[in-house]
């Protein structure tokens, strides 16, 4: 009698198919920035012809990992939603060693350890950074993290105090785990861990350092995330 095959297979070999091309890869981690990026712009990036992109493009968008948009001649895309985010993320923490790769020269070791100190993943905190706010969140019971990650009482009442908006009832989960690439630790997700992002960004805490998902804490979110939180500049470098 033969077993019938498991649905979820075809499903499955096919995601894994929409990845398993190193240009595709390569798009797919830049967009991780959580920004649109015109199909010019990713070609340059990836190092291919305009053409050759457009049909990695397609499949990407087609398979739903990727949102379109086009606005008079450019052509938008960006990660479709949290959960493709969550996906490419996890994927390079398993793929990889810990250590970011020397891409040669001083300006890339710099750039390499920049990405390794604070970085976004998505529209969330990642790197030394995220992790250090994850373990400050949780020794102080904001957060708790045994049986996955969810907010206590006491931290919902902190993110409040502090100004930080969260969404309850929003579609996406409150808190979420994601496997940092580099740390190879979980970071705080969610829209608890857009939130502490956003704000953290638009407060001056960190900024962007140049156009990519590298950002730096700023003399003000030193000391605001010592105050607040009680994590110490030293932990970050």
């Amino acid at each position: 009698m033969t077993t019938p095959r498991d649905p979820r297979a075809a499903r499955l070999a096919h995601l894994a198919a929409l990845v398993a091309d190193g240009t595709r890869a390569v798009c797919l981690l830049a967009l991780l920035d959580g920004r649109a990026w015109t199909a010019g712009e990713l070609a340059r990036y990836a190092g291919v012809a305009p053409s050759t992109l457009t049909g990695h493009l397609d499949r990407l968008v087609t398979g739903g990992l990727l949102a379109e948009e086009r606005q008079g001649r450019h052509r938008y895309v960006r990660l479709a939603d949290p959960r493709a985010a969550q996906l490419v993320e996890e994927l390079a923490a398993w793929s990889g060693p810990a250590e970011l790769p020397r891409r040669g020269g001083l300006r890339a070791a710099t750039a390499d350890s920049a990405m390794a100190r604070a970085r976004t993943c998505y529209d969330h905190l990642a790197g030394r950074l995220g992790i250090a706010l994850t373990d400050a969140l949780a020794d102080r019971g904001l957060l708790l993290r045994e049986t996955g990650f969810a907010l206590t009482g006491t931290g919902l009442e902190w993110f409040a105090a502090n100004g930080i908006a969260l969404d309850p009832g929003g579609r996406r989960p409150l808190a979420r785990a994601c496997l940092d690439w580099t740390e190879r630790r979980p970071h705080l997700a969610g829209a608890a861990g857009a939130a502490l992002c956003r704000h953290a960004l638009e407060t001056g805490w960190c900024a962007r350092i140049g156009s990519k998902r590298a950002v730096r804490v700023t003399a003000a979110g030193e000391r605001a995330l010592r105050d607040l939180l009680g994590v110490h500049p030293e932990s970050l470098r």
